[in-house]
C-alpha cells in the first residue's frame, strides 16, 4: 500500500514547537525571586504539570482530530455542549486577563528605553503602555492574519531568544570572573547561613501556604502545551515519539527556565527583585559591570518586542476559537460578526474593553509588583479550572468513547490514565487552592482585598459561560452573521 505523502513532524520538531509555545522570559524574575528553590517549583511545574498536560492533550487531540479539535470538542464530547463552552470561554478569557501582565512587563522594559527605571514602578505608567500597546496590537491584528505573523515573528526572535541567550551569556561571564552572586548570599531566598557558610537551600521554608504562592504563578509559565496535541498525529509514530518529543521538550523547558532564572538571581537581591522589572534590573547591573551601559536602552527595546510579540501571537488564536463556538449558536449572533479578512471583529473589541477594565488595577494598587501577581493569580486559577475539565474528559471518554481512533493513547491502560491524569488532576487542585493565598515575600496589604480580587474573578469569569448558555436560544446558531467593511 502506498505511504499517504502527509508531511511527517520529527520529534525534535515537535519539541522545539512545544518549547516555543511555552517559553517567556516574562516568568524569570518570579523564579529568580524564589532563590535556588526555584529548583523545587520548576520541578513540581515540569513533572506534576507539564508532562501530565502533554500526554492526556496528545491522546485527546489524536482522537478528535477529524474535527476543529481542541478542548472545546473534547470536553463537549466528555460531559455536553455547556461544560465544552466553559473549557473553550476558559481558554479565551485566560489569555484577556493575562495580557496586562505580560504588558506591564514590556513596560517595564520600555522604562530602561527611557533611561528611566522608576517609571516601571508608576502605575499610571504601566496602565498607559499597557492600554496604547494592546489596543494599537488589537489594530493590527483586526487588519489580518498576514500582518500579524509578520511583526509576530521577528518580534518574538530578537525580543525572546536574543535577549535570553544574553542574559545567560552574562551571568555565566559574571560568575567566571569570580563577582558575587546573590543568590547565594546569606539572608536571601536561595541560602541558609550555617557555621559561617551560606548552603543552597532547594526545598522551600513552608509555613504555610502563602508562602508556596508562587506556585500558582510560576505554573501558569508551564501552561498551553495543550494547544501543540493536534500535532501528534503528524509524527510517523505517535506511540513511541510523542511521549520522546515531550521528553525533550521537558528537558529543554527546564534548562531555560531555570538557568534563565539563575540568571537574574544572581546579580539582584531577592528582596529587591521586581516582578515586571527584574530581567532589565539584571541587564542593567550586567552592561555596567561589563562596561557596555550604553546598550541599556537598546535591550530594554529588545525585551519588550518580546512581550509585545507574545501578545501579537496570542491576540487573534484563543478569540477564534470562541468565534467557532459562536458560529455554532454557543454565543448571541453578534459576536460571530466579522470583518472583510475575516476576523473576530466584535468579540476583539469586549477583549479589548475587558483588558481596559483589568488595567485599572494597576491604578488602584500602590505596589506595581502587587498587580502583576493579581492578575497572574487570577489568570492562572481560570487556566487552571480548564486543565480540572481537560483531565476529567480524557478519563471519562476512556469508558464512554472507548471506540474513539486513538492516534496516541497514555500508556497503562485504564491504570495508566488514572495515574497520569489523576496526578495531573491532583496537581492543578493543589495550585489552584495556593492561588488564593497572598505571597508571603510581596508587600500585599490587604489580604482580605487580595482574596476577594482573585475569588471575584473566577466566580464572574467562570459563572459567565453558564448563564450564557442557560440564555442560550435555538435561533441563535440559525442565524448567519453579517461581514463589517474592513477597516481602514
Amino acid at each position: 500500500m502506498a505511504q499517504n505523502p502527509v508531511k511527517r513532524l520529527s520529534v525534535n520538531t515537535l519539541a522545539m514547537m512545544t518549547v516555543a509555545a511555552v517559553v517567556s522570559l516574562r516568568g524569570l524574575p518570579m523564579m529568580a525571586k524564589e532563590g535556588t528553590e526555584m529548583f523545587f517549583y520548576i520541578g513540581f511545574c515540569t513533572v506534576l504539570f507539564l508532562l501530565p498536560g502533554s500526554l492526556v492533550s496528545a491522546e485527546l487531540g489524536g482522537a478528535f482530530s477529524h474535527t476543529k479539535g481542541g478542548v472545546y470538542s473534547w470536553v463537549k464530547e466528555a460531559f455536553g455542549a455547556r461544560w465544552g463552552f466553559v473549557a473553550i470561554w476558559l481558554q479565551w478569557i485566560q489569555n484577556v486577563v493575562w495580557y496586562p501582565t505580560v504588558l506591564a512587563f514590556a513596560a517595564a522594559a520600555l522604562a530602561y528605553l527611557f533611561l528611566d527605571p522608576g517609571l516601571a514602578e508608576l502605575g499610571w505608567y504601566n496602565a498607559a503602555v499597557i492600554l496604547v500597546v494592546y489596543w494599537t496590537a488589537t489594530l493590527l491584528t483586526l487588519r489580518g492574519v498576514s500582518v500579524q505573523a509578520a511583526a509576530t515573528k521577528w518580534l518574538l526572535l530578537l525580543g525572546t531568544i536574543l535577549p535570553g541567550v544574553l542574559v545567560m551569556g552574562f551571568a555565566l561571564l559574571w560568575i567566571i570572573q569570580g563577582n558575587a552572586v546573590e543568590f547565594l548570599a546569606a539572608g536571601n531566598t536561595g541560602g541558609v547561613a550555617a557555621d559561617g557558610y551560606v548552603h543552597p537551600r532547594f526545598f522551600p521554608h513552608i509555613t504555610g501556604l502563602s508562602d508556596m504562592a508562587f506556585l500558582a504563578g510560576i505554573i501558569l509559565l508551564f501552561a498551553g502545551v495543550e494547544v501543540q496535541a493536534v500535532h501528534a498525529r503528524e509524527l510517523s509514530d505517535p506511540p513511541r515519539q510523542y511521549p520522546a518529543a515531550m521528553f525533550l521538550a521537558m528537558l529543554i523547558i527546564f534548562g531555560l527556565f531555570t538557568l534563565g532564572a539563575l540568571a537574574v538571581a544572581v546579580v539582584v537581591p531577592a528582596q529587591q527583585i521586581s516582578l515586571t522589572a527584574g530581567l532589565m534590573q539584571a541587564f542593567q547591573v550586567f552592561l555596567q559591570r561589563f562596561g557596555v551601559a550604553d546598550a541599556i536602552p537598546l535591550v530594554g527595546l529588545l525585551v519588550a518586542f518580546g512581550a509585545i510579540g507574545g501578545v501579537m501571537a496570542w491576540i487573534g488564536g484563543p478569540s477564534r476559537g470562541l468565534l467557532e463556538t459562536a458560529q455554532e449558536g454557543e454565543l448571541p449572533p453578534f459576536l460571530a460578526r466579522t470583518n472583510a479578512q475575516g476576523v473576530q471583529i466584535n468579540i476583539l473589541v469586549i477583549q479589548g474593553v475587558i483588558v481596559t477594565a483589568l488595567t485599572s488595577l494597576y491604578l488602584m494598587m500602590s505596589n506595581v509588583s502587587v498587580a502583576f501577581f493579581i492578575l497572574s493569580a487570577m489568570t492562572v486559577t481560570l487556566y487552571l479550572v480548564m486543565y480540572i475539565l481537560m483531565y476529567a474528559a480524557a478519563i471519562r471518554l476512556r469508558y464512554t468513547r472507548p471506540d474513539l481512533p486513538r492516534t496516541y493513547k497514555v500508556p497503562g491502560g485504564m491504570p495508566g490514565m488514572w495515574i497520569i491524569a489523576g496526578v495531573g488532576l491532583l496537581a492543578v487542585v493543589f495550585a489552584l487552592v495556593v492561588g488564593f493565598f497572598p505571597p508571603s515575600n510581596l508587600p500585599i496589604g490587604n489580604p482580605a482585598l487580595y482574596v476577594g480580587l482573585v475569588a471575584g474573578g473566577l466566580i464572574i469569569f467562570v459563572g459567565a459561560p453558564i448563564v450564557i448558555h442557560a440564555m442560550k436560544k435555538p435561533g441563535w446558531a440559525a442565524k448567519t452573521p453579517a461581514t463589517t467593511a474592513a477597516p481602514p
